[in-house]
């Protein structure tokens, strides 16, 4: 078998792509740990910041399970029906790669602004009686994580990774090539290309619902997630309205897709 075939890049390319992102993952990591910048809260906003404390509507485990999941099974049955092992290496290292800029960026930005959370007024003070100065009495962790509202982490990393994976079914689908209009089913290929993006929009929503967020805050972790994983996609392959020869030979075959056609 030609390795040619099998590794469209050569292996100090690869150890240098497997190396960033254990650096750009390990530095996020390590950042999720960092104390936030602590903005003084004026008295007349402070009614910002007294929602309930409730449970996440979709916990953290949720949400990488469904971030992780999603892209690899979605990238797993591209390879399957196009047998294209590249296509399927530039998904891995574009996926990843977004993932791992989307991280640092969103946790640098919530650092270095330390805004407080809807509910940050009871992660202060958990017994509801204000000290003067806001000299807080929660636990410090909980009042760290409180400090982190804008921008919203789940927002970015969903959108991140649906944005990814919607681009990539985009390409396989033809969804939106030319004369997409005129395919048989075009309307299932685009809801098929939207559900991910959906998701990603029900996840950020559900963060003003639970009052973790401002609706500032998931509207520009959306952004970040949105443009971070468009660059990363571009990066590794063409548009998605693209009728390059490279392009096409990377999506679905007609004849493979719709096997019922001529039924």
């Amino acid at each position: 078998m030609n390795s040619t075939a099998l590794y469209p890049y050569g292996k100090l390319q690869m150890i240098a792509e497997f190396a960033l992102r254990i650096g750009l993952w390990s530095f996020f990591l390590h950042m999720e740990e960092w104390p936030a910048f602590e903005r003084k809260i004026h008295q007349e906003e402070l009614w910002l910041y007294k929602n309930p404390r409730t449970p996440s509507y979709v916990p953290s485990e949720m949400l990488w399970f469904l971030v992780v999941f999603v892209p690899l099974v979605v990238f797993s049955i591209c390879f399957l029906v196009t047998k294209d092992f590249s296509d399927l290496i530039n998904a891995l290292l574009g996926y990843t790669l977004s993932m791992g800029i989307n991280g640092v960026i969103t946790d640098a930005i919530k650092l270095t602004v330390g805004r407080p959370r809807p509910d940050f007024f009871y992660r202060c003070f958990p017994d509801g009686i204000q000290y003067p100065n806001m000299k807080c009495t929660g636990d410090l962790e909980i009042i760290n994580e409180g400090r982190k509202s804008f921008p919203s982490g789940h927002s970015s990393f969903s959108f991140c990774s649906m944005w990814f994976v919607a681009l990539h079914l985009s390409a396989k689908l033809r969804t939106f090539s030319n004369g997409s209009h005129q395919q048989r089913c075009g309307g299932i290929r685009l809801v098929a290309t939207l559900i991910p993006p959906i998701v990603a929009l029900l996840i950020a929503v559900s963060r003003t619902c639970d009052y973790h967020h401002h609706w500032q805050d998931i509207s520009v972790g959306s952004s970040i997630g949105i443009i971070v994983s468009w660059l990363s996609y571009r990066l590794y392959f063409p548009s998605v309205t693209s009728t390059s020869e490279a392009a096409v030979s990377k999506r679905i075959p007609e004849k493979v897709e719709w096997r019922y056609r001529d039924v």
